[in-house]
């Protein structure tokens, strides 16, 4: 295995969750193409990335409404047509609605059928395969939010219901009122708390988990390096974990994963990548890209083997203490305070 190593094996399948869908055992994540990522990519390119990366195998593909916003999910609409789409899994969101720089979390039955009947027109589909819940409204009880999307499934709009960044309480309560088939969350070497409640609650109720940002936003990838090619526009330049006093410990950890890479022959994406494959086959990780090189250089990750012994040593490599700073900044909800009030609080409007 070298570090040019790519696209030489068919990509492999996996059951997603326990309700019958099936995608390839990794992701394409298109967010960065539009979105959040410094300035928008070139349109033409990026739909000659998603194309390749199909005609590779990687059939799963991963947008939202809110990355643009609306203009990665009209991106993917282009790029699905003369016959693509028959070929790929499509993963869209709903939930986050953003006005300037205000972001505004909506789960309300009306946003719900609203926001899905405007994504299906622009990815110009009849149904979308895998709808997420993007991020949870503390304001409405999830058993609402679900019952509107179980409603929509009802009416073939949506094949199959998922969450992200939900708490394990929210997943319980969603999947008693319809199916949650996968649950979109950070996992890489570099943020792992979701293993201590929210991943072993998604394996006792069959659900598959999708691993967003397996390279830690690409620090994973060239460490550093990334922090000094930031731009003004990339949101990653206000990420706690690359902010002086923070960044100079979680260097260490990219160092630590790329001597190891190297004694292997691959790259440190492609070893930190490996890792997330090998958490098992009900998790497939979406490494977003924009470059048609690293999309081939993260489907050689599914080539590099790890020992146990090796899973433990990267793992010593990237425990709690090793990491330093939160995920986000302190503004943005996740998970961790996305508890819904009770069903008995809601007065329908």
């Amino acid at each position: 295995m070298t570090s040019s190593a790519a696209a030489g094996a068919a990509v492999p399948r996996i059951k997603l969750g326990s309700q019958g869908l099936e995608v390839s055992a990794q992701g394409l994540g298109c967010m960065g193409m539009s979105a959040f990522y410094g300035p928008p990519k070139p349109e033409p390119d990026m739909i000659d990335l998603i194309r390749f990366a199909v005609d590779a195998g990687v059939t799963f593909l991963d947008t939202s409404d809110v990355y643009g916003p609306f203009t990665n999910e009209l991106l993917l609409g282009k790029a699905l047509k003369g016959g693509v789409r028959e070929r790929v899994e499509l993963a869209t969101k709903f939930g986050v609605k953003m006005e300037g720089y205000t972001m505004e979390v909506r789960g309300d039955p009306a946003y719900v059928r609203a926001s899905c009947e405007a994504s299906l027109k622009r990815l110009d589909v009849g149904c979308i395969d895998l709808y997420y819940q993007h991020s949870i409204d503390t304001r409405v009880p999830v058993e609402i939010t679900m019952g509107e999307l179980k409603k929509l499934v009802e009416e073939g709009k949506i094949k199959y219901v998922g969450l992200s960044e939900a708490s394990a309480s929210t997943i319980r309560r969603a999947h008693a009122v319809h199916p949650i088939t996968a649950v979109q969350l950070e996992w890489s070497l570099w943020s792992r708390d979701v293993e201590d409640d929210i991943i072993p609650t998604c394996r006792e109720l069959g659900i598959g988990i999708v691993a967003y940002s397996p390279l830690g936003r690409g620090f994973l990838s060239s460490g550093p390096k990334l922090v000094e090619n930031l731009t003004d526009e990339d949101f990653r330049k206000y990420l706690p974990r690359l902010q002086p006093g923070n960044l100079e410990q979680n260097i260490t950890l990219f160092e630590r994963v790329s001597e190891m890479a190297s004694r292997k022959g691959c790259t440190p994406s492609q070893l930190a990548l490996a890792w997330v494959h090998h958490q098992g086959n009900d998790v497939c990780p979406i490494p977003g890209t924009t470059k048609i090189e690293n999309l081939k250089q993260n489907i050689g990750a599914l080539s590099v083997k790890l020992t146990k012994e090796e899973m433990v040593q990267l793992e010593s490599f990237a425990s709690a203490d090793a990491v330093k700073g939160d995920r986000y900044p302190a503004t943005v909800q996740t998970w961790k305070d996305s508890e819904t009030p009770p069903l008995s609080s809601w007065k329908s409007e």
